[in-house]
């Protein structure tokens, strides 16, 4: 684990930052792929999305850090306002400002937003996967101690040993990243069966929400429970779980009433002829 890579006149380069840039990059190609493979002509705008989407991607998860966690800190440090490196990234933020900048970006190109996020889905939790690398590097994101011999014992250096010191912790971030893998190939199979539009994101919205759910239990960073049952994460993935769901379902059953719709009215226009 090596929170440096070397050092330019004294100024560090970052595996964090390294890390977390090449995920931003690898997640566009993918994404890119996808809108290729896909045929409908988007895949001139993976690249302006992927820049504008990453970069607010990660504005969103640093202000939703530092405005619904650590206000108390960095309201009176704001000059470490954007000193990601201190750890303080919440996903769940960059996920909101990425997919509304996203949004945004669609409707002024005049896409089908719905079909670009389906088809996005799997390469927006690739970088997810990808981003929890550059986590378990900087020593953030980290969970809580073990109790036994088992788990990670981070360097003196990183946020992690500053709470718990030479505790071994729940790898936390190493198995979110391996469950978001598992959630990328998922999505990729279902974008392979009959589905409506819509319902891939909304899956990509309820499996990540319950991985994060169960694994918010290891986690030792933030622990503080709303209205004393869960922590900020859970209640967060909770609603977008939930909500996923009912869309899910509801689109499922608009899509099935739709075919008999457009059935209808050829058969109508034939009889009039």
């Amino acid at each position: 684990m090596h929170q440096y890579l070397f050092f330019i006149d004294g100024f560090p380069i970052r595996t964090y930052g390294l890390v977390l840039s090449l995920s931003i990059i690898l997640a566009t190609g993918v994404g890119y792929f996808l809108a290729k493979a896909d045929r409908r002509g988007y895949e001139g705008h993976i690249v302006d999305l992927g820049i504008y989407c990453g970069v607010a991607g990660l504005l969103g998860a640093r202000l939703w850090d530092v405005f619904f966690f650590d206000w108390d800190y960095y309201g009176s440090h704001l000059t470490e306002l954007f000193n990601v490196w201190q750890g303080g990234m919440a996903i769940q933020g960059g996920v909101i400002l990425g997919v509304l900048t996203g949004v945004w970006y669609c409707r002024r190109h005049h896409l089908d937003t719905v079909h670009l996020m389906d088809v996005l889905a799997p390469a927006i939790v690739l970088g997810q996967a990808l981003g929890r690398c550059a986590n378990l590097l900087n020593g953030d994101a980290f969970g809580a101690p073990t109790g036994s011999s088992f788990g990670i014992v981070y360097p003196a250096t990183t946020l992690a040993h500053h709470v718990y010191g030479n505790q071994p912790l729940w790898p936390a971030e190493v198995w979110e990243g391996q469950l978001d893998l598992v959630i990328f190939a998922l999505l990729l199979m279902f974008r392979t069966t009959q589905h409506a539009k819509g319902q891939c994101f909304a899956l990509y919205v309820m499996l990540y929400s319950a991985a994060r759910f169960g694994l918010e239990f290891l986690r030792g960073d933030y622990t503080e429970k709303v209205f004393g049952l869960f922590t900020s994460a859970q209640t967060t993935s909770l609603a977008a779980f939930t909500i996923a769901l009912l869309f899910f379902i509801g689109l499922h059953f608009y899509q099935k009433n739709v075919p008999t719709k457009q059935k209808e009215i050829p058969s109508k226009s034939r009889r009039k002829n």
